[in-house]
């Protein structure tokens, strides 16, 4: 069922999809593929809905605060490996 958070997670994602995508028609130093688009849509929208879900069955606020700190730790670690590589993972971007 879509409500009115999961609409405002849908748009923040293309919001911030945007930014990418008007700062590569300006300037040669953004250049994002098709499968960049995709795959920072799904961990923006995996993210948001995370926490969507984290806020709407754990009960006590310190436990929602803790456990959506450490999803949006995860997003940031994921995001960082795949732009520059600081596990040296396979799909490390380089």
């Amino acid at each position: 069922m879509i409500n009115k958070n999961s609409i405002f997670i849908l748009i923040t994602v293309a919001v911030l999809l945007l930014i990418p995508f008007i700062a590569m028609q300006f300037t040669d130093e953004v250049v994002w593929t098709g499968f960049d688009f995709v795959a920072m849509g799904f961990l923006l929208l995996s993210t948001g809905l995370l926490c969507q879900f984290v806020w709407r069955k754990v009960t006590k606020i310190k436990h929602r605060i803790i456990l959506c700190a450490v999803i949006i730790g995860i997003f940031f670690l994921i995001w960082i490996e795949l732009a520059v590589g600081i596990f040296g993972t396979l799909f490390a971007g380089q």
